[in-house]
């Protein structure tokens, strides 16, 4: 089986290559720097921006994993990645979204200055469903990381600022790549269960918390954020609490990189 995974090299897609390789199949990462690794992973140039070197890279792929994405331009590239793979005669690809996707309203300029990850992702979903190819779509809660370097960015202000209300539901970033490599290695299934973190957390404990493993001291700012897209995060439209499939907790997270979790 060849597999062409694009963003692998980001956070989840350095965790997903090598589980698509320890399971035998041939995999390609669309990259700017092409190269072979060591373990047989093939690097291969190509802009999801321009569609330069996609086409190529996609010949003979039975799998797309569709990992990039960006603040801007992500239905472009999502666009540019189906067009391509249907071209390709591709059999099945994998999107990862977010949960809360399709409940995160953006009906004006503040829902998407604050929220807009939730709608941009949604914009992917409907391409790729409306594809024309067979498809699987895992949607998951913010990844540990992502919420680390938030708290890292956020900790560099003398007052810290905190959405009130608004809530969390971190999981493991390697705990998404295992449930993404079923996936790819599978059947297209199409909208999958979703999957989150074993806790709920609030944005101030986890600022807090990261402070404390990171021994440093800040005030925090409660704030209260504006727009019916905040309203709907407040009301927990981002969580999935019948879906805590991750096993790993931010404490421990926090303990691991940092080396103490408070």
């Amino acid at each position: 089986m060849t597999i062409l995974v694009t963003g692998g090299t980001g956070t989840l897609g350095k965790l997903v290559v090598p589980r698509l390789r320890d399971a035998g199949a041939e995999v390609r990462v669309l990259s700017r720097h092409p190269r072979q690794d060591s373990a047989g992973v093939s690097y291969l140039a190509a802009d999801l921006d321009t569609g330069e070197g996609v086409a190529a890279a996609m010949a003979g792929a039975r799998t797309v994993v569709h990992l990039a994405g960006a603040r801007k331009g992500d239905d472009v590239k999502t666009r540019t990645v189906t067009d391509a793979a249907r071209e390709a005669g591709a059999e099945h690809i994998v999107l990862i979204s977010v949960v809360g996707a399709d409940r995160v309203p953006q009906d004006g300029r503040v829902d998407r200055a604050l929220f807009g990850y939730f709608g941009m992702k949604l914009a992917t979903e409907h391409i790729v469903e409306q594809s024309g190819l067979p498809w699987t779509t895992l949607r998951a809660s913010q990844f540990h990381d992502l919420l680390l370097m938030t708290a890292r960015g956020l900790a560099k202000l003398p007052v810290v600022p905190v959405f009130s209300g608004v809530r969390f539901q971190p999981i493991e970033t390697a705990e998404v790549a295992e449930r993404l490599t079923e996936l790819a290695l599978g059947s297209p299934a199409g909208l999958v269960p979703d999957v989150a973190g074993p806790e709920i957390l609030s944005m101030r404990d986890i600022v807090r918390s990261y402070l404390r493993a990171a021994g440093r001291r800040r005030v925090l700012l409660p704030v209260h954020a504006p727009g019916r897209a905040s309203q709907a995060v407040r009301d927990g439209a981002n969580l999935a609490p019948d879906r805590r499939t991750g096993k790993r907790t931010w404490a421990q997270f926090l303990d691991d990189r940092l080396g103490s979790a408070g």
